[in-house]
């Protein structure tokens, strides 16, 4: 592995939107081990799947032997990134930041090396913004800055609509400070971000050159969207899709990816799977009702590797009990990523424990808000009378919709299987 070229690696797989310098990053990294970093704004205490594209791209120069650093934006974060953005983030104190960095650093150490002796590293920038001396750095740093080239950035010609304050301003300034001061300290020669970011790292890359008289790189990773919203891949109608199972169970995790969009399923392969190139080649070259056999090994692969196989085979049996096995003939032919589609055939889909006494004294729209499938009593009635909703086998009449829970079959065996529309599933347990 780390005899191949990891940039290269990088762009047969689909991480490469836009570069600096192509030529001399291949270069670059034919002749040396390479210092890579990606910048993390600590705004919740989980990554989420938009995090991932990142993450795996420094996972694969960790596995080729180079050296990735995880720059966590403990300073940068006060402030707020404004590319992407309509309207201001939402300021974060420190003693939140600093929590939230704790509930990050365990799902980081899941793709890189971060253990004592390994190659990858996380750093905080908070180590050296916080103790800048203003006028110093308008002076020192500042001033290499044009005006008018930052304000015609794409991230800053978005916010300039809704209105960019004077603090959102400096956020460009700061992650290139960022880069010159990972060049100085750890001899990083490397920045990767999101296409979004592409004004930031090449303001970085020429404050470098301006300072230091020495050339760095930079490259962008392409923004994921879902081809039929528009909206940012890893982003539902609940929300953002989060590694932290408190947050996203595993099975909702598993289901996310089990659900994509037939088109991107291929990429997806490629961009969140270390499977073999050729491999993912070969899936993403399946048409008809392989796709969906396709889209489980996406699923199961991505569940695994963000918490663990065991748990990813258990998503994968539930959601085979739920809906039935998606390649039942057996088409899809892939040694790797097949033969890892198996796992204990007790799993089951997410569980609710309910105390008896709560059952007893519930009707049946109940069950649907206290199994959390839907927000209210009038959203469940909805969907009672819409004919979404399942209880076991049975699909609840409208007229059932306030019929009392007390005495059902179903509670004696302590547990029952509900449905809101064909996809989502809940299970209840007698407590």
């Amino acid at each position: 592995m780390d005899k191949q070229n990891a940039y290269k690696i990088l762009a047969d797989r689909g991480f490469i939107y836009q570069c600096t310098d192509e030529a001399g990053l291949i270069e670059l990294f034919d002749r040396e081990v390479v210092t890579a970093y990606v910048g993390f704004d600590i705004t919740a205490d989980s990554l989420h799947v938009g995090h991932l594209l990142p993450m795996m791209a420094l996972s694969w120069l960790d596995r080729c032997g180079h050296r990735p650093i995880t720059l966590m934006g403990g300073g940068t974060s006060m402030v707020g990134d404004p590319s992407g953005r309509t309207e201001t983030r939402q300021l974060l104190t420190r003693d939140l930041i600093l929590k939230n960095m704790e509930g990050i650093r365990p799902q980081a150490a899941k793709f890189l090396s971060l253990h004592p002796g390994g190659r990858a590293i996380m750093l905080d920038n908070s180590d050296w913004l916080l103790g800048l001396n203003y006028l110093e750095f308008l002076r020192d740093i500042g001033r290499h800055f044009s005006v008018n080239r930052m304000l015609a950035a794409e991230s800053y010609k978005t916010r300039l609509e809704a209105g960019l304050t004077f603090l959102e301003f400096n956020y460009m300034v700061m992650q290139a400070y960022d880069f010159l001061v990972l060049f100085s300290q750890q001899g990083n020669q490397l920045q990767l971000g999101g296409q979004d970011q592409w004004g930031n790292i090449v303001a970085g890359v020429d404050l470098i050159r301006r300072v230091k008289g020495q050339s760095a790189y930079g490259a962008t990773i392409p923004l994921l969207l879902d081809p039929k919203t528009g909206a940012k891949f890893g982003k539902t109608s609940a929300g953002a899709v989060w590694l932290d199972k408190n947050k996203t169970s595993i099975y909702d995790f598993y289901q996310f990816w089990r659900n994509t969009d037939d088109q991107q399923a291929a990429g997806l392969l490629s961009l969140f799977t270390f499977l073999p190139l050729e491999e993912t080649v070969y899936l993403g070259g399946l048409t008809g009702n392989a796709v969906n056999r396709v889209k489980e090994i996406l699923a199961y692969e991505v569940t695994a590797l963000c918490h663990s196989p065991a748990e990813a085979a258990q998503a994968y049996l539930a959601s085979v009990r739920a809906f039935g096995p998606a390649d039942p003939a057996g088409e899809v032919k892939t040694s790797s990523a097949v033969a890892r589609l198996t796992g204990d055939d007790q799993a089951d889909l997410p569980a609710v424990k309910i105390r008896l006494a709560t059952l007893e004294e519930a009707v049946c729209a109940d069950l649907f808000v206290l199994s959390g499938l839907t927000a209210s009593k009038a959203e469940a009635r909805r969907l009672i009378r819409q004919g979404g909703a399942w209880l076991g086998e049975t699909q609840v009449a409208a007229a059932a919709e306030n019929e009392p829970v007390r005495g059902a079959a179903w509670l004696t065996q302590g547990q029952v299987t509900l449905r809101a529309g064909k996809k989502r599933y809940k299970k209840i347990v007698v407590d």
